[in-house]
């Protein structure tokens, strides 16, 4: 792609998200995601691949659908109480609308549908764009509106936890796999929205680090499906080394830096008497800790195929840059003994 429309698109995403940050008015907030989705699309379709195109658009029409309904429910809202700020939303119907349109957004089961068969379509750039920075607008708005209705955040958390936790348990594709586990960790964050914002800032940002490292990982492995991982000991034996570290971050297991947000936020749950809610969701962070442990397992204890297919490709030095990825996965394995300082700063 020409260098100067990639950086005029480049721009339009962080223009958009950056409009919807700034804006306190519905229209303004609703302008912003449109002009993100709009940016992202032509990098979407970059590659002219079938699979590409068919994601795009998937993905045009999930996005109009949920700008479409959000769009309805900020004018029932201005019909309603006669006002377009964003944080004086008062009426049940337009809150519940706006948050299952923010649910669609950014993939939260039940209406997750779209988002595995969209990142299998993309390449891992792009799908890296789409798994974390396309989640920052719907987000802020989200915790704006500070949805009144717990019944239905909580049915959203569970859903998406449980979901995320099975719906990846059969795959091999790698993308679908990110995909599942993404729908996973926006549950989390969902369940505790309502009690705690700031924590669920706090797990929105640990996701980012951790996804983005993953990302950057089999992109250096230009690895797609489970089988390709197995090549990458010849490729990188250090990093690969380190690999299962980071997928069992993501899993959450201490003393990881994914293990802190977990943690913080079945205590909080614990504390808001919803013992059971935290029970079905740390059982459900079981199911996704089992597909973590298969990629981890297919990339350090298995050898590659042999066969003329999955013969080693042939040792190029990547040019990939690297700082980015050290950094990455540093935070996303030794974050864990800042948990004080985090809940010192979360304390109100």
């Amino acid at each position: 792609m020409n260098p100067y429309i990639l950086a005029i698109l480049l721009f339009g995403l962080g223009l958009g998200t950056t409009i919807t940050f700034a804006s306190s008015h519905w229209l303004l907030a609703w302008m912003g995601l449109e002009m993100n989705t709009l940016a992202i699309i032509p990098l979407m379709a970059q590659h002219h691949h079938p699979r590409a195109v068919e994601a795009t658009t998937k993905y045009f029409l999930t996005q109009a659908t949920a700008a479409a309904m959000l769009l309805f429910a900020s004018v029932t809202n201005a019909w309603l109480s006669g006002q377009w700020d964003i944080q004086q939303m008062t009426h049940p119907l337009p809150i519940t609308i706006i948050t299952l349109a923010l649910a669609l957004k950014i993939g939260l089961a039940p209406v997750h549908a779209w988002l595995p068969e969209v990142l299998q379509g993309l390449d891992l750039t792009v799908g890296l764009i789409l798994s974390t920075w396309q989640k920052l607008a719907p987000f802020a708005l989200i915790l704006q509106i500070n949805p009144t209705n717990s019944t239905i955040l909580i049915i959203l958390g569970l859903t998406s936890t449980l979901i995320g936790g099975w719906g990846g348990l059969n795959q091999t594709q790698l993308r679908k796999i990110l995909a599942y586990s993404s729908i996973a960790h926006l549950g989390w964050m969902i369940l505790v929205l309502q009690f705690s914002p700031s924590l669920t800032l706090l797990t929105l940002l640990t996701y980012f680090v951790m996804t983005f490292s993953t990302f950057l990982v089999f992109k250096l492995n230009k690895a797609t499906t489970i089988n390709t991982l197995a090549t990458s000991w010849t490729k990188a034996p250090l990093l690969t080394s380190l690999t299962p570290l980071i997928l069992l971050s993501l899993g959450g297991l201490p003393p990881l830096t994914g293990f802190m947000p977990k943690w913080l936020i079945l205590q909080e749950l614990a504390k808001q008497d919803l013992a059971l809610t935290a029970t079905v969701a740390a059982l459900s962070a079981l199911l996704s800790l089992y597909f973590y442990l298969r990629l981890s397992y297919a990339m350090t204890l298995t050898m590659s195929p042999n066969n003329l297919s999955g013969t080693t490709p042939w040792r190029l030095s990547s040019t990939q840059l690297t700082l980015p990825l050290a950094i990455s996965t540093t935070m996303a394995i030794c974050l864990l003994p800042l948990t004080p300082a985090v809940t010192a700063l979360l304390a109100p």
